[in-house]
């Protein structure tokens, strides 16, 4: 990590809070922040000035798109995300964001501007307690009243929010603190804290592997580095076991590799889901074994799962929270991967084999579906899996639209994709955005439904500003799909709440100042992102899909039969 101190400027050698601040983010090695400006954090945007050689500042169109970007930043470097917003409507904008970043794991600090401590509980202008507001989102929430421990709270932030299970961190900065002097140090560059697996317990891992008969490794959770990866690969390779990935997590194994079997989530293949319920030993590692990747809470019986349970977590605090795991091991996942790749696998293993078989079945899956219209989903995923580079980032938010995305799409290698676990809508436009900026060399393509788009799409204009040449993909069928969908299985025939009228999106693009085109039939798709991706700028491609499409295994008219039939 590469680290630059020197101090922004102060007047007769003593820097004010807001410089004190500053200082400490490069300290940290922060390179890059995303923001909306304010009032309340002016002196902080002046700091900021005298470092624009070593500090990037990406101004937003919207908190929560900024937020958003904060966390795509934190899930592409492994460094938290840094973002500032102001008081009152700036912060409760970003929580969407924060929220998104905790269940996904995802090392962020986000700084909010705060009323003058003269004014604090007199429900001044724009007032919040940020503490009560933020408090389940958070790994931690604090208030920096005194501008001299501005050292200590920023060092610690960097220190929790990327410790053990990585997370978000909140600090309210009051407006009069960081006019304040700062006289203090600032301390050394944070380090990363982590659990090692005991000796013991990687022996009873071995021990326990080489006794199943029908074993699955499930991968997940953030923290993961290229290395860890690499690493998890070969411990696969060398235990030939059977490898799935958690949902959203499908870039921590190559989906083209024999021993992958599958991703772990919503819209889980039923044979996967029957091969994890049939397994007899389980080694999860990273995921946290939410609703999501458990299908409800139905892949393991709870407390007490039938099959043997390895689990490892970067947390002490997620082991046991649901599933009683045979074999709790609290660990980083680079740290986990480093000693389960220097484990001996013995010479005889009961399921040989067994991996390949279930990558047949995977690649059966992962054929497309035909569904009404004339644009099929699939076969642009088909195109995409062949033709974008290797270290391509793709990304998208939530919606229907994303099961064939997620079904289709080979990802590759490790940072390769970017999505929410929580199902939040709006992030496919500004983690995009971010991932470009981060990464300028590499192609980017986000992922929107009509819906998602339309909740941050004003990101757009921050892509045109910094010149991020992301293809925006909007895939539009006229409604709230997901939600849709649902209410033909629950309240069949009866719409109402999901319609959309929706803008000419290319149109718009061009409005923004970006490519734009619309695309109606499957033979126009290839030759429209050809050009996108040459056009030398952000682009857009509306793509104009059959309402009937709603999944690649059912249309409306099929879920509307079946629920009636009920």
């Amino acid at each position: 990590m590469s680290m630059n101190s020197t101090p922004v400027s102060a007047s007769a050698g003593v820097r004010t809070g807001a410089q004190a601040l500053v200082d400490a983010l490069l300290v940290h090695g922060a390179d890059t922040g995303f923001c909306v400006p304010g009032e309340s954090y002016l002196a902080v945007l002046d700091a900021l000035y005298d470092v624009q050689d070593r500090f990037k500042l990406v101004v937003c169109r919207q908190e929560g798109g900024a937020a958003y970007m904060a966390d795509a930043y934190g899930k592409l470097t492994g460094k938290p995300g840094i973002c500032f917003v102001t008081r009152g409507p700036g912060a409760t904008n970003a929580s969407v964001g924060i929220h998104t970043a905790f269940q996904d794991s995802v090392p962020l600090i986000l700084f909010v501007g705060q009323v003058g401590r003269d004014a604090v509980e007199r429900e001044a202008f724009q007032e919040v307690d940020y503490r009560r507001m933020y408090g389940q989102m958070a790994k931690w929430v604090a208030q920096i009243d005194d501008a001299s421990r501005v050292p200590e709270f920023i060092s610690h932030a960097f220190h929790i929010a990327t410790s053990g299970r990585p997370g978000p961190v909140v600090l309210a900065l009051p407006e009069d603190m960081l006019h304040d002097p700062c006289p203090m140090p600032q301390p050394q560059p944070y380090r990363r804290v982590a659990a090692s697996p005991a000796a013991a317990d990687m022996a009873e891992l071995a021990d326990r592997l080489g006794k199943a008969q029908k074993p699955v490794m499930i991968l997940g959770g953030r923290g993961w580095t290229e290395q860890a990866c690499a690493d998890i690969r070969r411990f696969a390779e060398s235990w030939q076991l059977p490898v799935a990935c958690a949902f959203r997590y499908q870039d921590l194994f190559d989906n083209r590799h024999p021993q992958y079997i599958g991703d772990v989530g919503l819209g889980i293949n039923p044979k996967l889901a029957a091969r994890i319920k049939e397994a007899d030993l389980v080694l999860a590692v990273g995921p946290r074994l939410g609703e999501s990747t458990t299908s409800g809470y139905t892949l393991f019986d709870i407390p007490r799962p039938k099959q043997t349970l390895v689990h490892v977590h970067a947390g002490a605090e997620e082991l046991g929270r649901v599933y009683a795991a045979d074999l709790p091991i609290n660990a980083g996942y680079p740290e986990f991967a480093a000693m389960a790749a220097a484990l001996p696998a013995p010479a005889n293993l009961a399921w040989v084999g067994s991996a390949s078989a279930g990558h047949d079945l995977y690649l059966t899956w992962n054929e497309p579906t035909q569904t009404p219209g004339d644009l099929q989903m699939g076969e642009v995923m088909r195109y995409l899996r062949r033709s974008l580079p290797e270290d391509a980032i793709v990304t998208n938010g939530a919606g229907n639209y994303a099961i064939w995305l997620h079904r289709f799409y080979h990802y590759r290698q490790f940072g390769n994709q970017l999505a929410p676990t929580s199902g939040s809508m709006g992030y496919g436009v500004p983690s995009a955005v971010a991932a470009k900026i981060t990464h300028p060399e590499r192609v980017v393509v986000s992922f929107s439904g009509d819906g998602c788009f339309m909740m941050n799409g004003q990101e757009l204009a921050t892509a045109v500003q910094y010149g991020a040449n992301v293809v925006f993909i909007v895939v539009n069928n006229g409604m709230y799909g997901t939600i849709r969908m649902h209410q033909e299985k629950n309240y069949p025939e009866r719409v109402v709440g999901t319609q959309l009228h929706n803008p000419d999106f290319a149109a718009l693009a061009r409005a923004y100042g970006a490519h734009g085109e619309t695309v109606t039939k499957t033979e126009e798709f290839i030759p429209a992102f050809e050009r996108a991706l040459a056009a030398g700028k952000p682009a857009l491609l509306e793509l104009q899909v059959e309402p009937e499409a709603i999944t690649p295994a059912a249309t409306i008219t099929q879920i509307r039969a079946q629920a009636k039939a009920k």
